[in-house]
This record gives C-alpha cells, sequence and structure tokens, in this order.
C-alpha cells in the first residue's frame, strides 16, 4: 500500500534494487528510475527537483546535475509530468497517453502510443504545433465520427525534426520550402536572411530555427543546397534528409576507430573455442559486401548438429562508446537500390565484423543440436574464433543442391558433404513450420536494374531458391533459441514481437471472406495454423492472389519489445533477432546479453534494465519504420523518372488497392503502381465499401475491386509528390453494360503549390 508521505519510509537508506546495473553504467551512481518512480509514488503528491534530492540526501553539484539531466530524460520518456509548480509527478496512464507522432499530408495525425495500444487520432487543431515524429503527452478526449479514439495534446515532450529538405519556392513575398517528407504538412516559412544563394525550383536543405506553434508554422533557414530537381541520385539525397537519417560518421566516431586494423589480433582470439578447422561457410546474393553469418551441419545419430555462426559485433563496438552511440542512433543499416547507409562504419561491416573466407574472425555461435522431427533437443551459446571456408551465393548453392550442377560440385567437393546435410535438415526444419503453421505467403519482390546516369533501364523480378529459403530456416532457428535461453535467464532483452490480428481487422476479414463462401477456422482468436489452412485451401483459385492480401493486410506490424507476446507470423512463442547485429542494433543488444550470461553473471547487473529495453525498443521500431519509408521514398522518385517517357502509354495490370477516391493498378511486369482516380471511372457515383474491398457503381452496378485485371493510360507522373494517374481504358474479362458512359479522359492537373501563413494568420 502507498505511502502517504515521506516519513513513512527512509529512501536515504533503501536499497536501490537496480543499484549494480547504475553502477556498472556510471562512475558516480544515482537512484535508479525505478527508486525515483516509487519515491514519488509513496509520497502520494508531486515533489520538487529539491524535494526530491533531499530524500536521497543528494548535495553536491555532480550529484544534483545527473540528478536534474535523469528527471529531464524521464520527463521526455513519460515517464513523469512537470507540472506548472515546477513539480515532478507520476502519469495517469488511465487518461493520458505518451507516444511517437505520424504526420499525414492532409494535416491531421495520429500518436502511437508507446504501450502498444491503438493509435489515437489528432485532428489538423492539435496537428498545429506537431511535426512528424515528435513525442508527445496527450489525453484521451472522446471517439471521432469513424469510431476512433482522439487526443487533445497535454505536452510536447520531444522535437525530432530539426531540418527538413524540399523545394525552394519565391512568390507573393514569401520564401518558403514545400517539404519532400509527406508526413509533414506545413510549408516551412524562410527568415528574411536565410536564404542565401539557393534559386527557385531548386532543392534544399533548410534548418528549423523556430518550431511551429498552435499559431503559426516552422521558421527556417537554408543550409545547404542539393542541387536541381533532376540530377543524378539526388532522390538517395533527398530522402536520407527528409528522413533525417544520419549518414556521416561523428568525428568521435572516426578517431575511435583509427586503431582498428583489418586483421583480427591474435590477443583478441585468446579464451574462445577455436572453430577454424570446421567447414563454416557464409550463403548470400551476388552483391553482398558484409556477410555476418555462417553454418555448417553435421549427421548426428539422433538427428543433426547446427552451428550457426554470427559475426561478434559486441567485441568491436563497447557499450557507451561514441561507436555504441552512433550505432544505437542509426539503429539499423539503410538499403537503397544499389547504394547503403551501414550502421557500423565499413571498416567493421565491411571488414573485421565480416565472415569474409579464408580469414580468421570472431564470432558469437549458436550450436544445437536438432532431432529428425525438426526439434531443437539441446542448444549453447560460445565466443569463438572461426575461418569460413567459402563465400558461396544462392544461386551456386541452388544450382549444387537443386539441379545438381557438375562443375560447381567439382569446385566445392570438400564442402559438397556438409552442404548436403544442411539441405536434408533444411528440409526437416521446412516440413516442422509447415505443422506449427508459421506464415509463407507467395510475395513478389522487385530489384532495380540500373543504365547510364542512374536511370532506370528495367525492374526484374526476384525469385527466392531452396538456398534462400535453407538458410532462412537457420536463421530463424538460431533466433527463436536465443529468445529461449534469455527467457530461461530472466534476463532484460528485446524480442521482436508480431501479434495476431485485431478485432476490427478480423471482424473486416471474416467478413470479406464470407461473401467469398470462405471461412476462417479459430472462432476469435485464430492461430498462424488457420490462416496457413486457408491459404493452402484456395490454391488454383484465379482470386487466390486479392486473397493473401487482405489476409496480409489483417496482421499486425512486428515491433521490438521486452514483452513476451510471441511471434504470430512465425507462429512461436518467443523470438528474438540474433542473425545480423553488423546491421541491427536490437541483434547487438541480444548478443550483449548473451555475453553476459556467458560471463556467469547475473541479470540485475546488467547494463540494461527492463525500462532501458522498453525506450530502445520503440527507438529501433521508429527507426526501423523511418528506413522503411526512407526506401519506399527512393524507389517510388525512382520508378516516376523511369514512367515519365512512357505518358500516353497503355498496359495491363492488376487492382492492388482500393480507397474512397479511386484504386491502385500495380502494371504488369513493370511492376510500379499509379492511381485510377474515382473522377475517372464514368458517370456514375461509386460506393467504397472497405470490408469488401471494392468500389460499386450505384447505377451501372460496375465494380471494381481488389485483385480485379484492367487495361490502364499513363496520364501524369509527378516527381514531386512521387506518384502516377492513370486513366482506365478496360476493365478486363468483364462485360461492358449497356448504360455504362465511356471513362472520361483524365487531364494532367496543374501542382498547386501550398501557400504559406504569414506571421499574422
Amino acid at each position: 500500500m502507498p505511502l502517504k508521505s515521506k516519513k513513512d519510509v527512509d529512501f536515504s537508506s533503501t536499497k536501490d534494487p537496480y543499484a549494480q546495473r547504475e553502477a556498472e553504467k556510471y562512475e558516480k551512481p544515482i537512484p535508479s528510475r525505478e527508486l525515483i518512480l516509487q519515491l514519488i509514488e509513496h509520497a502520494g503528491k508531486p515533489l520538487l527537483r529539491k524535494e526530491i534530492a533531499e530524500a536521497f540526501t543528494m548535495e553536491s553539484e555532480d550529484e544534483l546535475e545527473a540528478l536534474r539531466r535523469r528527471l529531464r530524460a524521464m520527463e521526455r520518456d513519460g515517464q513523469l509530468l512537470f507540472n506548472r509548480e515546477q513539480r515532478y509527478c507520476l502519469v495517469n496512464n488511465k487518461d493520458l497517453l505518451v507516444g511517437r507522432i505520424i504526420g499525414h499530408a492532409d494535416g491531421f495525425g495520429f500518436i502511437r502510443p508507446d504501450d502498444g495500444s491503438d493509435d489515437l487520432f489528432l485532428s489538423p487543431r492539435e496537428m498545429n504545433p506537431l511535426l512528424h515524429n515528435d513525442r508527445a503527452m496527450v489525453r484521451i478526449v472522446g471517439i471521432d465520427k469513424k469510431g476512433r479514439r482522439e487526443g487533445a495534446v497535454v505536452e510536447i515532450l520531444e522535437r525530432n525534426t530539426h531540418q527538413i529538405v524540399g523545394r525552394l519556392y519565391k512568390e507573393d513575398g514569401f520564401t518558403y520550402v514545400i517539404p519532400d517528407n509527406k508526413n509533414i504538412s506545413q510549408t516551412v516559412l524562410l527568415q528574411k536572411d536565410g536564404v542565401g544563394k539557393a534559386k527557385q525550383g531548386q532543392i534544399v536543405v533548410a534548418e528549423i530555427v523556430e518550431q511551429p506553434t498552435k499559431l503559426r508554422q516552422p521558421i527556417g533557414r537554408i543550409i545547404e543546397v542539393l542541387g536541381d530537381h533532376l540530377a543524378p541520385g539526388m532522390e538517395i539525397e533527398m530522402a536520407l534528409r527528409s528522413h533525417d537519417l544520419p549518414h556521416r560518421w561523428p568525428d568521435e566516431v572516426l578517431e575511435e576507430i583509427k586503431p582498428l586494423t583489418p586483421e583480427v589480433p591474435e590477443a583478441a582470439k585468446a579464451g574462445r573455442v577455436d572453430l577454424r578447422s570446421i567447414p563454416l561457410v557464409t550463403i548470400d546474393g551476388e552483391d553482398a559486401r558484409d556477410f555476418d553469418d555462417a553454418v555448417y551441419a553435421k549427421k548426428t545419430p539422433t538427428g543433426w548438429k547446427l552451428l550457426v555462426a554470427i559475426a561478434d559485433v559486441s567485441h568491436y563496438v563497447q557499450i557507451n562508446t561514441a561507436l555504441d552511440n552512433e550505432a544505437k542512433n542509426r539503429s539499423t543499416s539503410v538499403y537503397f537500390p544499389e547504394n547503403v547507409i551501414p550502421m557500423l562504419p565499413e571498416i567493421l561491416s565491411n571488414g573485421l565484423c565480416s565472415l569474409n573466407p579464408h580469414v580468421d574472425r570472431l564470432c558469437m555461435v549458436c550450436e544445437m543440436l536438432i532431432d529428425h522431427d525438426g526439434n531443437v533437443t539441446r542448444a549453447k551459446f560460445m565466443e569463438a574464433v572461426m575461418n569460413s571456408h567459402a563465400r558461396m551465393t544462392y544461386t551456386e548453392v541452388a544450382k549444387i543442391l537443386v539441379e545438381d550442377d557438375a562443375a560447381l560440385k567439382e569446385k566445392y567437393k570438400p564442402l559438397l558433404k556438409h552442404l548436403k546435410e544442411l539441405y536434408a535438415l533444411y528440409q526437416v526444419l521446412r516440413m516442422k513450420r509447415e505443422q506449427r503453421g508459421a506464415m509463407d505467403f507467395d510475395t513478389q519482390e522487385t530489384r532495380i536494374v540500373f543504365g547510364d546516369n542512374r536511370k532506370i533501364s528495367k525492374i526484374v523480378p526476384v525469385t527466392r531458391n531452396d538456398a534462400h529459403k535453407l538458410i532462412e530456416e537457420c536463421m530463424i532457428t538460431a533466433n527463436s533459441v536465443a529468445a529461449k535461453y534469455l527467457n530461461g535467464k530472466k534476463m532484460p532483452k528485446l524480442l521482436r514481437i508480431h501479434e495476431g490480428p485485431s478485432a476490427d481487422k478480423l471482424f473486416n476479414l471474416k467478413t470479406f471472406l464470407g461473401e467469398l463462401g470462405l471461412r476462417l477456422g479459430g472462432d476469435s482468436e485464430p492461430k498462424p495454423l488457420d490462416y496457413m489452412h486457408l491459404v493452402n485451401s484456395i490454391k488454383g483459385r484465379p482470386d487466390a492472389h486479392l486473397i493473401q492480401t487482405v489476409l496480409l493486410r489483417s496482421l499486425s506490424q512486428a515491433v521490438y519489445s521486452p514483452e513476451l507476446k510471441g511471434h504470430f507470423g512465425l507462429a512461436l512463442e518467443a523470438y528474438a533477432h540474433f542473425t545480423s547485429p553488423i546491421r541491427r542494433y536490437p541483434d547487438l543488444l541480444v548478443h550483449r546479453a548473451i555475453r553476459h550470461c556467458l560471463q556467469g553473471k547475473k541479470a540485475d547487473s546488467f547494463y540494461y534494465g527492463v525500462p532501458d529495453m522498453v525506450m530502445l525498443g520503440e527507438h529501433c521500431s521508429a527507426n526501423e519504420r523511418r528506413a522503411d519509408d526512407a526506401t519506399r521514398d527512393v524507389v517510388s522518385w525512382l520508378k516516376c523518372e523511369y514512367m515519365m517517357d512512357k505518358i500516353g502509354d497503355e498496359f495491363s495490370g492488376i487492382i492492388s488497392a482500393v480507397t474512397s477516391f479511386g484504386f491502385f493498378v500495380e502494371l504488369a511486369e513493370i511492376y510500379v503502381e499509379g492511381l485510377v482516380h474515382i473522377s475517372n471511372l464514368g458517370q456514375d457515383y461509386f460506393h467504397f465499401d472497405p470490408t469488401s474491398h471494392r468500389l460499386l457503381g450505384e447505377r451501372t452496378n460496375t465494380t471494381y475491386r481488389l485483385g480485379d485485371s484492367v487495361k490502364i493510360k499513363v496520364v501524369r507522373v509527378d516527381l514531386d509528390e512521387k506518384k502516377m494517374d492513370f486513366e482506365l481504358v478496360l476493365k478486363e474479362a468483364s462485360v461492358k453494360k449497356a448504360g455504362d458512359a465511356p471513362a472520361k479522359s483524365a487531364k494532367p492537373k496543374k501542382k498547386r503549390k501550398r501557400k504559406p501563413k504569414s506571421k499574422n494568420d
């Protein structure tokens, strides 16, 4: 029961449950966040910073400054609220929510709560003082007309947009920048002396010198001119800055990596398990440059021994160094077409931490014994040194194992036996995967092929062969073992969680399936196996692609969190990312936790606590989405550029999405997507049915549905908006009704510029 006053408990002598963790973090440790929260809860009222310091008998200037920083961080992370009386109080989670802002081009937005609950709608008025990716605290004020929870901003906790990239416009006495990032609806008004030598229409970077308020837009000044609109490589330069992706190494990092050499020092190999004689191999794509995993399988009387060796990044990236802080800041490598922004500097990502062939490398190894049914019967982790016996590609391995290529079999003769055992093990793991119902949708990935001056020459489909799937199963198995290992040790850790469909999405999905005479098993809580039973039952149907798309869209997005919520898509109770620490920060955190256990240390002395993992999970999940958004922007730009000389051409395609304002069509064979606006569908009024994913004509009963085949004409390509407009030519495999009016020609519209408000508006 909470105490009513500070007199009930002497916090100056109370043992901090996280004292050991704080001692490892700081030379002069201060009370943990948990103990501070406990103090305020026991006090039963908001406390001044002075009162908190007195409760812990903190008197020196260093202690008081450290406390100030900690309280500010707790306020920023939404653990405490700093009220108008300058007192710190606990956040009432029933009324207040903390999360990250998601902006929309039309001015409204959402807040994605840290607690994982559904997003809250924010009206344009509430969004006025906010920018995309800010962190804020909101209170729930009701339900809007669409049934969404609606929020009102209580406090802006953290500003995360400090510069924007966009096109410069000068008109009507105003000079302003329209952001390239469509999540930012506000234009940035430039200071009179903040334009420099930038010219009309150029791509510029503007620093935000005054954040937006309820009454005015953000104000900025130009700090960099990137160049003209269609310059080669401009799409990546814009994406880096639009999404605030770190892409330059800080001086502290460059200084820190200076002593590193291309070869592993002999001293670093001491005390490790020596696996250099084991024929571990890497299997990656032809264009891969960093190799963070190697595999080896050996037959045993009861099944197989599988070794998954992963680059030991945690040996080189020590906690709280400049290198670690920058890796955390980036959180992930960002992969653009034929370009990558790495999480770690090249000497690590392509050198010391890359399992290059025929050189010694430090690694963290997961050794597993797997029986003939695909069950992991025993597993252990170890710090080791290895020497990759070959750098192989997916194409080579598939030709050896599936096509029985004689030349390649001769080339890799010493490794052939082990490759065959890997393949035999894969087939067992694959069967196990299918038995538990892990999802395996047939999705089409593509690759952009460039010609001269970084112009797209073609877009080609990527085929996944058995070698891709073999490595995937090995990695999934090691990742699940890592999660189980850390759970058993009760370690604070980051898991990869993927929850099942929400009640609303499940209702819509079942309604849609019911109209097709289909049924998803599992009642109100379907399992992954229920999904896969349905997928298998629709194979061969002409609308199978449509049904599979709707099934995919019913699922939640995977995120990082310390909560044990399982991975729905893989049908696993616990799953962690262990196998790619070169390019993902969560994997590095998992390695650190495993090493902590291997050193015989207890969970409560780990550098990170559960609250740290909660915040790191949110941070890494947000940065993963940021990287995905940036990549999507670049690909959309390139595809628009590719289609600019195809205006007026006709193509066949499939309806890939249906909205209230029209439908999107993915073009066959060239894999680009554009919009057929509802105004181009003839003289009829169309009703949008979101559950059935269709538009229905009120007079003609003409239906346009997800998965329908259509023929379109390209009528407009807008590079600024990264959008294409199509005009419907024909709905294929359908009969034109007698009363149908001809499709109206869509004329390219002149782009409307967003005029900025003045300070007096």
